[in-house]
């Protein structure tokens, strides 16, 4: 999905409101000029972000340009599906499908307090009224100084302004500025032709979205994929293909890294197919010796070798009429490749030391992570049982290829993980969410869950309510021992190489991205995910 093409700097953005940008002629007296350049000039800019097809990625330029433009110090927009049913102002609400927010310079905590503004307080009275709220400080404004999130925060200026008028599809709110004083009578015009505009493109993006919000929602509803978390494109294709194959009783090769999920696509394919109700047998053929692989996959007669004293019943029998899951099959020895080829051809097998055939009926699936098409050029793997087992293939993507999904799994394993252990639920917070979508993981899944399970154990042992970047990767902790592995370096180099350049820039957000060639957003993702702030400088 191509996403929106930032503006090219601050300084390209401030003027938009002024009318400097561009220059066709206009009639009428001065300020009526400036008026009119002013909005034809934000129409063009909303009209660059517009062309994203994706939701998130242009509330992020919008945020920006309407921070930039303003001058404002902190910001926050949301929207809202008007079709779907309401919801609660809380932390469920923000992994609510029908709720789209993004938050720029607040602090964890204070987001928190700004989104139950949609239930009372100035965002409340700006969606309430249609109207623009505007205030030189909300801690005095007889309307909001009684809450107590205002005071605590000591919230000054103020600048909210509903998006769209019938439905009303969100808010944005801007809170204190650069400069001394309140929001000026220019920055309200500005901020409401802005949303003005916005609304015609919120509404067709949140359409979209409606459309298109979960790719994998029309696949899993004919499948048992509940435990499959995440809602990316690629898992979607993974499961457009399994919701093929699971009811047909053919033969199923699984590929894919060692830790992407292969044995609970295996798993889904038995579930969502005729044989729910019969076993799910699983053999993982690297874990065994070549002695003892044959004989649980295939069982033994007593004497049939050295510790079958008594009949071993193998896997193939423990199947009957279900499904043998054969994990790591490229670790086969040939031997037993010539004996499951046997199997896959006549549906009958010998067990060890036995002369007469056994008939069974299982459906085999198989998984690997080695190339077996490489394995059959070097005869480690034979050709006929190769084509055997492809019958259909599927290959489940490593997090590289999903990482949107990231976001998901962090919150479904710190569920898991507090469950399993009795913690209070925690909840990950926003940096530890950025922070793991930002760094690569080798391990895929399998890592990310192990990683996940032990920043919930360290949570919950300094009693913290949510889990933050430091406990999902303590060796940011200042004073933490330098980084040892490949993954860990390269975390701090980026790290070190982004708060450099945005020390050379001084914190200018859009030049450091022209600098690093990165979108203004990505940059915005980082310094979060990294916890930079001004504030670490020097450390």
């Amino acid at each position: 999905m191509p996403l929106a093409r930032p503006v090219d700097s601050p300084r390209a953005l401030g003027p938009i409101c002024f009318g400097l940008r561009y220059h066709a002629p206009v009639t009428g007296t001065l300020e009526e000029v400036d008026r009119i350049r002013s909005e034809r000039d934000l129409y063009r800019a909303l009209l660059e972000l517009g062309s994203t097809e994706r939701l998130e990625s242009f509330l992020q330029e919008v945020l920006d340009l309407i921070i930039e433009v303003s001058g404002a110090r902190r910001g926050y927009i949301e929207l809202i599906d008007p079709a779907a049913p309401p919801v609660a102002a809380t932390r469920a609400a923000t992994q609510d499908q029908a709720r789209w927010w993004l938050a720029r310079g607040y602090a964890e905590p204070d987001i928190e307090q700004v989104r139950r503004g949609f239930s009372r307080g100035v965002i409340a009275e700006a969606l309430a009224t249609g109207r623009t709220v505007v205030t030189a400080s909300a801690q005095d404004d007889p309307r909001f100084r009684d809450y107590q999130s205002v005071q605590e925060n000591r919230i000054e200026a103020v600048l909210c302004a509903p998006i769209g008028t019938s439905p009303r599809l969100g808010v944005v709110y801007l809170q204190d500025r650069n400069l001394p004083g309140p929001f000026t009578e220019a920055d309200r015009r500005c901020l409401e032709t802005m949303s003005t505009h916005l609304a015609a493109f919120a509404d067709r993006l949140i359409m979209r979205a409606r459309q298109h919000q979960d790719p994998t929602a029309a696949a899993r509803r004919g499948l048992r994929a509940e435990g499959l978390i995440g809602r990316s494109e690629a898992l979607a294709r993974v499961l457009r293909q399994i919701s093929l194959v699971a009811p047909l009783d053919v033969s199923v090769l699984v590929t894919g890294h060692s830790g992407t999920g292969k044995t609970q696509l295996a798993r889904i394919i038995h579930n969502s197919g005729p044989r729910v109700a019969q076993p799910f047998v699983e053999l993982s053929c690297g874990a065994l010796p070549e002695s003892l692989l044959e004989s649980e996959l295939f069982g033994a007669l007593p004497g049939a070798h050295s510790t079958a004293t008594r009949r071993i019943e193998g896997k193939l029998a423990a199947a009957e009429h279900g499904t043998l899951f054969l994990d790591e099959i490229g670790d086969m020895t040939l031997n037993a490749q010539t004996r499951l080829l046997q199997f896959l051809q006549s549906k009958e097998y010998f067990p060890l030391g036995g002369s007469k055939p056994v008939r069974a009926d299982v459906r085999v699936i198989a998984a690997t992570h080695v190339d077996l098409k490489a394995a059959v050029a070097e005869k480690r793997f034979r050709e006929d049982l190769f084509y055997r087992l492809d019958v259909v293939s599927v290959h489940m993507p490593g997090l590289a290829d999903r990482t949107e999904d990231i976001g998901d799994l962090v919150v479904h394993f710190c569920q898991q993980s507090c469950k399993t252990y009795g913690f209070s639920a925690l909840h990950p917070s926003m940096n530890a969410l950025a922070a793991a979508q930002a760094v690569e993981w080798p391990g895929h899944v399998r890592q990310l869950a192990h990683a996940v399970e032990r920043a919930v154990i360290r949570a919950a042992a300094e009693g913290a309510r949510e889990l933050q970047r430091e406990h999902l990767f303590p060796e940011t902790r200042d004073g933490a021992a330098p980084s040892s592995t490949f993954q860990q370096a390269t975390r701090t180099f980026q790290g070190q190489l982004l708060m450099r350049v945005l020390q050379e820039v001084d914190w200018n957000v859009a030049e450091a991205a022209k600098r690093l060639d990165l979108g203004r957003s990505h940059v915005y993702n980082l310094i979060r995910a990294f916890g930079l702030g001004r504030d670490r400088e020097g450390h």
